[in-house]
């Protein structure tokens, strides 16, 4: 049986290169629904050669009605978060659509999960997982030297940042609060495919 997976934010830099890696290793065993937003840092042409072994949404992740219509009629086993205001100068610009986007928008993913997922109260069905894709920046500065690790403290020091840094903390709520089975990562320095 195929496993599905729910891509948000998959038209996006680093959503786009995860869709096209998954499918050219695992193309055959699972199925793909990407949902994204198309804004400034998404667009379709970063899933060119691939729209024909995906299902395609145009849509936004703070869209309850939406996001539930998904899991109503798809078997999600994996949801992927990619979705995310970017770029720390615009959300100087405009701190409320990160938080709308970043933490309301990462929390309807949560809700439809773990409605959708949860058999009994703080079990789920097996094998899900909702992969929750973060940032470096929740960490702050680096300073001269060194390097963080998972240990750091979270220290943003922008409203991206902050937004980020809110949806990790929401994530980890649910993983302590309700056993959801989450995972966070937190890359950097992202480059080519």
């Amino acid at each position: 049986m195929k496993k599905r997976y729910l891509i948000t934010g998959g038209a996006g830099f680093i959503g786009a290169n995860f869709v096209k890696c998954m499918l050219s290793k695992y193309g055959s065993e699972i199925e793909m629904i990407v949902l994204d937003k198309l804004t400034y840092a998404g667009n379709l042409k970063t899933l060119e050669g691939e729209l024909d072994r995906i299902e395609f949404i145009k849509g936004d992740i703070c869209d309850k009605e939406l996001v539930e219509g998904i899991f109503s009629r798809n078997e999600i086993d994996y949801v992927v978060n990619f979705a995310a205001e970017s770029h720390v100068d615009r959300s100087i610009e405009d701190p409320e659509l990160f938080l709308q986007t970043n933490i309301l928008g990462t929390h309807n993913l949560l809700d439809a999960s773990k409605k959708y997922w949860e058999e009994s109260e703080g079990k789920y069905k097996e094998g899900v997982r909702f992969l929750q894709i973060s940032t470096d920046e929740v960490y702050g500065s680096l300073g001269e030297g060194g390097f963080f690790t998972e240990e750091t403290p979270l220290d943003p020091r922008s409203p991206y940042s902050a937004s980020k840094a809110g949806a990790d903390v929401l994530v980890g709520s649910y993983v302590e609060t309700y056993n959801f089975p989450a995972i966070i990562t937190r890359c950097s320095n992202n480059y080519g495919p």
